[in-house]
């Protein structure tokens, strides 16, 4: 079954000043039961706690988070990564982004994707699923090919992570870009898209003749939103998603606009429930 969960991206504020356990907690008052872990430092401290938060709060963890890059990756801490899954119960590791250095060209992705083919591989042995999550960049055309392309096809061993608002910013559609990569999607993540209404301040100042504060607010009118909150067809998102086999959907949002993560969170998860996919949680 499909369930809706967190992505914990949203949560590192709250995990940074309220501590792994108790952040978890407020996320499961609010109706929460399944997360993928991101954004969070995974010192054997932080690991026992989330241990915890599965045992005592009946949290399924979806994934952890890893890469190819830094000074622990996937490449240099490989058994790290795979006990901190096996601790968690999650059978998936998820990369979250392109690396810098290979976004440069079609070569530079080819590359990239045959490492991370070869990791898939390794990880499989370990009962483990190697995915990777989008951004806008990855729909950057090179010769008529996205470099998402590239990755997949260099890399069948690995699954994709697609998120709605990063597809959509890169100029595509959610749903036609699910159903494109049907059989390799089994996380989704839910961030809405939404075209902020510019401040008061700003027509104020276009009234005194200044367009500065017009022209700056216009390059930030793009925004992260609830679930519900933008202009995204979450209905027929989740409806392909589930369609296509996807097992966990992830609400996300990078940035809050004066509100607090809890907030937004219970507002995408209210929203949800509205559309009528409340036993999803």
């Amino acid at each position: 079954m499909t369930r809706i969960g967190v992505q914990c991206f949203t949560l590192r504020e709250e995990i940074a000043s309220r501590g792994v356990y108790d952040t978890f907690r407020a996320v499961h008052d609010i109706g929460y039961r399944t997360a993928e872990v991101s954004a969070v430092p995974m010192t054997a401290a932080n690991v026992a706690e989330l241990v915890r938060v599965r045992d005592e709060l009946g949290f399924e963890f979806a994934s952890i988070s890893g890469g190819l890059t830094g000074d622990e990756s996937l490449l240099n801490a490989f058994d790290k990564f795979t006990a901190d899954a096996k601790a968690l119960g999650a059978d998936m590791i998820r990369i979250g982004m392109l690396p810098p250095a290979a976004m440069r060209d079609p070569a530079t992705v080819a590359a990239f994707a045959d490492e991370c083919e070869r990791v898939a591989v390794r990880l499989a042995d370990h009962g483990i699923r190697l995915h990777y999550h989008n951004h806008h960049v990855d729909f950057a055309k090179y010769e008529g090919r996205y470099l998402l392309d590239v990755i997949a096809e260099r890399s069948p061993s690995v699954g994709l992570e697609i998120d709605a608002h990063w597809v959509q910013r890169g100029g595509l559609d959610p749903v036609r870009t699910l159903r494109k990569y049907a059989g390799r999607v089994a996380m989704v993540h839910l961030k809405d898209y939404r075209i902020a209404n510019l401040p008061d301040e700003v027509y104020a100042a276009l009234d005194a003749g200044e367009d500065g504060p017009w022209r700056e607010a216009m390059g930030g009118i793009v925004q992260f939103a609830e679930v519900g909150e933008g202009n995204l067809d979450f209905p027929s998102i989740i409806e392909t998603a589930i369609a296509i086999g996807a097992d966990h959907l992830l609400v996300e949002q990078d940035e809050f606009y004066g509100r607090t993560a809890l907030e937004c969170l219970t507002t995408s998860y209210l929203n949800l429930v509205a559309m009528g996919y409340g036993e999803l949680f």
